[in-house]
């Protein structure tokens, strides 16, 4: 049976709820054009709630890690699926492909970018650079979901590997998602591109020019932000 983690909920939500700016929620609100409760706990205190915390979480399974990151989830407030997201990331040993579902749920139930592109980068993506065998057909499902976020998660995953990266599904999730004209995708592929142009400028400045008819104008726009040139 894994651990309640009832009583870790109740102190982050307690803490949050004493550092909450009732000014600042309504605005935080808005700039995410979402319905979603905010406290008005900005990013700095956040972390710090999580710094704080963190070393009384002892975990020792991966159901553990699982009942932690949902117990947190299923809390109202938008900061408090934050603070599952980030202390998702902190107990590395748990971020193998047996995670890969769960990322995938919060993904499905967050259906927006601010949960999305966290997930993907720092969660999915480092799934994807130690366990390239066991991720890439997760991925490659994704790449064919009727899930935006889920089609977004699975190009953006790919942002941080650098070195790392697969050029060659890269560019090939690039030219799949290419025809779409949802916003979010195409932003998300000028994006990548754009991260893997600082480790590879040449490759991704070939692979604009060979496919310019094929991509957006924004995608291009973003990847090309710091191409030389």
């Amino acid at each position: 049976m894994p651990q309640d983690f009832t009583p870790i909920a109740r102190r982050i939500s307690q803490q949050l709820r004493e550092l909450a700016d009732p000014d600042k929620a309504p605005e935080m609100a808005a700039y995410m054009k979402t319905s979603m409760p905010f406290y008005g706990v900005l990013a700095g205190p956040r972390d710090q709630l999580i710094r704080d915390i963190a070393p009384d979480i002892h975990l020792s399974s991966h159901n553990d890690y699982l009942a932690l990151i949902e117990t947190l989830w299923a809390l109202p407030h938008r900061e408090e699926k934050y603070i599952a997201i980030r202390l998702a990331g902190r107990f590395k040993p748990f971020i193998t492909p047996d995670a890969l579902p769960l990322y995938e749920r919060l993904i499905r139930q967050g259906a927006w970018w601010d949960f999305t592109d966290e997930i993907a980068t720092q969660l999915v993506g480092t799934v994807l650079k130690t366990s390239p065998d066991q991720t890439w057909p997760t991925l490659d499902r994704w790449l064919l979901d009727p899930d935006l976020w889920i089609r977004r998660a699975a190009l953006l995953s790919q942002n941080r590997l650098k070195s790392h990266t697969n050029p060659q599904k890269l560019f090939a999730y690039c030219l799949h998602l290419a025809s779409e004209n949802e916003f979010f995708i195409r932003k998300a592929i000028g994006w990548a591109l754009r991260e893997y142009a600082r480790t590879a400028p040449d490759a991704v400045r070939e692979f604009l020019a060979a496919n310019a008819e094929a991509l957006s104008p924004l995608s291009i726009r973003e990847a090309s932000k710091h191409l030389k040139r």
